[in-house]
């Protein structure tokens, strides 16, 4: 995968660039300022199955398109989101041991007690050139959502560029709709795959969720992540894509492979 040459701090507007690695893990470059958010770098295959899932597959069911070394280069922080396997492993906590790391407030402890430094995202904060606000959303529906704990997620600006918000592990809740309302994103990050147990509903986006981000941000760009890396995830991409082309949505919605990239 050929990374993102970091960009000039003052560079114009229009050329923030966002990197999908594999699954949630992305590179986002913006002002200058490059941030690795939800680091997972585990050789394919060597996880279990989510435990629970209908299409039990050790994970991840791929490989990488980068080393993790060549991932982690030149990364100036890391926002880990939420501290489920498939958004931090043990390799990745071993290569980003060096650098700061930001998450929500409830995963400081365990982010120290792995040997990482670890800041809360509790409020409006600065990452270099950006400023980050937290985010929250619900991973699922009702009980089953409840029980996989908080998630969190972030809106990204820096002076002339685009603004992003990462959604995080979310399905469309009423918390993402108000974030798109009242921050009025440029460019919107989802966790698709619509992920699931055998019991229960998805507990990531499906495709009504992402043509409803899709039609709820109509001015923004919408970038699919967070499929086809973990057993779990039962929507695939040329399904979603499908899907996209018949809501007439295609040329708005970039569901990305892995180790391609998006300008904006």
């Amino acid at each position: 995968m050929p990374l993102p040459q970091r960009q000039p701090v003052g560079y114009a507007r229009g050329t923030m660039r966002l990197t999908l690695v594999r699954h949630a893990t992305l590179l986002i470059d913006l002002a200058g300022t490059r941030i690795l958010v939800d680091p997972a770098f585990d050789p394919a295959g060597s996880q279990p199955p989510v435990d629970g899932t209908p299409t039990p597959r050790p994970n991840p069911l791929v490989e990488l398109p980068a080393t993790p070394e060549q991932v982690v280069g030149d990364v100036d922080a890391v926002i880990v989101t939420h501290l489920h396997q498939d958004h931090l492993d043990a390799s990745a906590a071993r290569l980003i041991a060096d650098l700061p790391v930001y998450c929500q407030p409830g995963d400081v402890a365990r982010l120290v007690h792995l040997g990482l430094a670890a800041t809360a995202i509790d409020g409006p904060c600065v990452i270099g050139a950006v400023s980050v606000v937290p985010t929250s959303g619900h991973h699922g529906t009702g009980a089953l959502g409840d029980s996989l704990g908080p998630v969190s997620g972030v809106v990204l600006r820096a002076a002339d560029e685009p603004t992003v918000y990462v959604a995080g592990d979310t399905v469309l809740c009423d918390d993402v709709r108000q974030v798109i309302v009242d921050e009025g994103p440029d460019v919107v990050v989802v966790n698709a795959g619509a992920a699931r147990f055998i019991v229960g509903d998805p507990i990531t986006m499906d495709a009504d969720d992402v043509v409803g981000v899709a039609r709820l941000a109509a001015q923004a760009a919408v970038v699919v992540v967070h499929m086809e890396a973990f057993n779990h995830c039962l929507l695939g991409r040329e399904d979603l894509r499908a899907r996209l082309a018949a809501e007439e949505l295609a040329d708005r919605v970039h569901v990305l492979d892995d180790g391609t990239a998006i300008a904006a």
